[in-house]
């Protein structure tokens, strides 16, 4: 947290260039992918989406091939090159930028079992973010999570920010920094940390009673065996997947009671926590990511910066992009067209700016910071720098 976000972009540019291992002389692989598959907006089967489309052909190159120098002037290098059935792309930037894209609205839909909407945004706290599904994951799923992780050291090195909506729960993970047990859950499942408050601050047995009977009319609780009609809790809670889990060995067979319910609290609270964390799919995450960019970069990074320079902002900075635009021949930032333009896009929403840059550049999102900075190392503009504002083609009309 000492070091400006700036300066361990130097650094990490610097080891991203020091640690190419796909040289010129070898061709980009290339991937060719069937846009009839996903044809009419609901892809029927996941095998069909690019995702997968590409986790299988990628699934047999060396992820050194992947390993490419970071993207700057002209046309850069991209970690493959992507063929489209059919369809005639010119040069390599459209159609990689494109698949990026279409891979994160996969990613973030129903037909993919990566992702899951954090229970929270059911009742409009952090609306649309998501967290890495928690359930077992078999073999095929486990390549998925990895391809998941390759793609996020692929984006990186692009330089092209990946349109993802994640909970901080996810870049804390993937930074390896531990979770905070409260700020964490509420963020992600805030009707479960409600429920596990109750039982917190619950101060004498009347209270824990009324509170297993208000429970049980909502169908979470049972009788108790003792007294048959006094509601009680057992040790038992919902997944994030949905399925009723035991908090302990036995635990449908044991009540909640005034001895045990803090127990009782702090064991959902670790099911949430562990769920949160997701072992097994981040370790297949991170060892995607390991195989594109030194792990060990993550390590300075703070869980925040690790978002910023996957996914960059948001929003689109309108300033940002006015810096690195760049006129084409004849043409100045002050002439009467270029200034209405510029106001024009000041009127748009935020909604409408990110077509516009798709239109533009064929991504949603602008990176957060550019490497070419006067002075510095590299002072070529990265791709989409800069955006040219270019004379109409032909002298016919004004």
């Amino acid at each position: 947290g000492l070091i400006f976000y700036d300066t361990k972009v130097t650094v990490m540019n610097r080891v991203l260039n020091a640690t190419v291992q796909r040289t010129a002389d070898h061709a980009a692989p290339e991937i060719t992918l069937d846009p009839l598959e996903i044809v009419g907006g609901e892809i029927r089967s996941s095998e069909n989406s690019y995702f997968c489309q590409a986790a299988r052909q990628l699934g047999c190159v060396p992820s050194s091939q992947l390993c490419v120098k970071l993207a700057s002037g002209g046309d850069p290098t991209y970690a493959f090159n992507i063929r489209f059935t059919g369809e005639e792309v010119h040069g390599t930037s459209g159609s990689f930028r494109h698949f990026l894209w279409q891979v994160c609205k996969e990613l973030q839909s129903s037909s993919l079992s990566l992702l899951l909407l954090c229970p929270s945004s059911a009742v409009n706290k952090n609306k649309g973010k998501y967290i890495l599904s928690p359930s077992p994951i078999t073999y095929g799923e486990e390549q998925l999570f990895h391809f998941f992780g390759q793609l996020l050291g692929i984006a990186i090195r692009a330089d092209v920010p990946l349109p993802l909506d994640l909970l901080p729960s996810f870049w804390k993970t993937l930074v390896g920094e531990p979770l905070d047990p409260d700020v964490d859950l509420q963020e992600a499942d805030i009707l479960t940390y409600n429920y596990v408050k109750k039982f917190e601050n619950i101060s004498d047995e009347t209270e824990l009673e009324a509170l297993c009977a208000e429970i049980a009319s909502q169908h979470l609780a049972t009788e108790s065996p003792d007294c048959p009609n006094k509601p009680c809790c057992k040790f038992t809670y919902l997944s994030l997947t949905g399925e009723e889990v035991e908090l302990c060995p036995r635990g449908r067979h044991i009540p909640v009671g005034w001895e045990n319910k803090d127990v009782y609290a702090a064991a959902i609270r670790s099911l949430r926590m562990r769920e949160l964390q997701s072992p097994e799919c981040m370790t297949a995450v991170r060892a995607g990511l390991g195989s594109i960019i030194p792990l060990q970069l993550l390590t300075t990074l703070t869980p925040l910066e690790m978002e910023l320079r996957t996914c960059g902002l948001p929003y689109i900075n309108l300033e940002f992009l006015k810096a690195h635009t760049m006129y084409q021949v004849g043409l100045m930032e002050t002439d009467q067209h270029i200034e209405f333009f510029w106001s024009a896009l000041e009127m748009f929403t935020q909604e409408e700016l990110c077509k516009f840059i798709k239109f533009a550049c064929n991504q949603e999102r602008i990176p957060f910071t550019c490497p070419c900075k006067d002075g510095g190392p590299d002072t070529a503009h990265v791709p989409p720098y800069p955006m040219k504002i270019a004379p109409p083609d032909g002298t016919a009309g004004t």
